[in-house]
C-alpha cells in the first residue's frame, strides 16, 4: 500500500468489523483517485469503481446499523437517517451527474470529493460516537415540513437569481469539499438579540456563470469584483429565503465575511447546525448551512 493510502488510525473506533470496512472504503476511494488521473483508463473503469464503492458502502451501512441495534445505541435513528441520506439522495444525485456529463472529470471530482469528505466527517464524528468516544453532532434532525419549506425556498430563489434548476444532493451536508468554492459566513441577529450563523459555499463555476450573466461579460477568474458581487448574491439568496419562509422581519444582517475552506471546516466541526443542505444546479454545487 502506498504512503498516500496508508490507514489513518484516528479513524479507528475500536470495533474490528467496522474499522475493517472503513479501511476498505478508503482503499476503494484511493483506487478511484488513481483511475481518475489516468485518462487512458476511460469511463468504464471509473464507472465500475464507483459502482463497487456504492455497493460496498450500502452493505457496510446495513452491517453498522445491525451493530448499533445490537448494542442498543441511543443515536441509532439519526445515524440511520444520515446513512439513508447518502443512500437515497447523495449517491443517486452524484450518479445522475456522472451519467448526464458522460463521466466528465468535473463530475468524477464531485463524486470523489463529496464521498471522501462525507466518510471523513461521518467516521470521525458519528461513528466514533457509537463507541462512546465523543457525542454525535446532530443533536436534532429537522425533517418534514420545515425541511421541505427551506428546500423549496432555496430552489425557487436559486432559479430566480441564477436561472438554474436545483437538485438536492444532501439534507445532512457535512462540509465536504465539492471543488473550488467561494465560502461566506453571514451573521444575523434576531429581534431578541439571538445570533444566527449562515454559511454558504458556492462553487466558483456557479459564481462565475452568474456574474458573467449579470455583467454580460465572459469571466473565467475569481477576482475582487467577482467576489464582491458573489458575496452580495449570497446575501440576497439568504434574505429572499427568509422572505419566503416568513422570517425576514425577525432578523437583520450583522456581518459578512469570506472564509477559507480550512476555516469553514473548523467552524463546521466545532458547531452544531440545524440545517445543512447541498444542491446541484447543473452548473455547480452550493451548500447552505444554518446554525440557530
Amino acid at each position: 500500500m502506498s504512503k498516500e493510502a496508508e490507514w489513518d488510525k484516528r479513524f479507528n473506533i475500536g470495533v474490528a468489523s467496522i474499522d475493517k470496512a472503513h479501511q476498505k472504503l478508503f482503499s476503494i476511494v484511493h483506487r478511484l483517485i488513481t483511475l481518475s488521473k489516468d485518462e487512458s483508463s476511460g469511463q468504464w473503469a471509473c464507472a465500475e469503481g464507483i459502482k463497487y464503492f456504492k455497493n460496498y458502502a450500502i452493505k457496510h451501512f446495513a452491517d453498522e446499523e445491525a451493530y448499533m441495534q445490537s448494542i442498543g445505541y441511543k443515536g441509532y435513528d439519526i445515524h440511520k437517517r444520515l446513512h439513508d441520506d447518502l443512500r437515497f439522495k447523495t449517491l443517486p444525485a452524484l450518479e445522475k451527474d456522472l451519467t448526464e456529463s458522460n463521466y466528465s472529470q468535473e463530475s468524477i471530482q464531485h463524486f470523489i470529493g463529496i464521498c471522501v469528505g462525507w466518510l471523513t466527517a461521518h467516521i470521525i464524528i458519528e461513528d466514533r460516537a457509537i463507541a462512546g468516544m465523543i457525542s454525535n453532532k446532530w443533536k436534532s434532525d429537522h425533517t418534514g415540513a420545515d425541511m421541505e419549506n427551506l428546500e423549496n425556498a432555496l430552489s425557487a430563489t436559486i432559479q430566480e437569481i441564477f436561472q438554474l434548476q436545483t437538485e438536492i444532493v444532501s439534507e445532512h451536508y457535512s462540509g465536504e469539499n465539492f471543488g473550488r468554492s467561494m465560502i461566506i459566513r453571514l451573521t444575523y441577529l434576531s429581534i431578541d438579540h439571538e445570533e444566527v450563523q449562515i454559511f454558504m459555499a458556492l462553487e466558483e463555476s456557479l459564481v462565475l456563470r452568474a456574474v458573467s450573466s449579470i455583467l454580460n461579460i465572459p469571466l473565467n477568474k475569481m477576482d475582487q469584483l467577482v467576489m464582491a458581487i458573489g458575496k452580495e448574491l449570497a446575501i440576497q439568496i439568504t434574505e429572499q429565503v427568509a422572505i419566503r419562509c416568513d422570517l425576514a422581519l425577525q432578523y437583520h444582517l450583522e456581518s459578512s465575511h469570506f472564509m477559507t475552506p480550512e476555516q469553514f471546516l473548523q467552524a463546521f466541526y466545532a458547531g452544531n447546525f440545524d440545517y445543512s443542505l447541498l444542491f446541484n444546479t447543473g452548473r455547480g454545487y452550493f451548500a447552505f448551512v444554518v446554525g440557530l
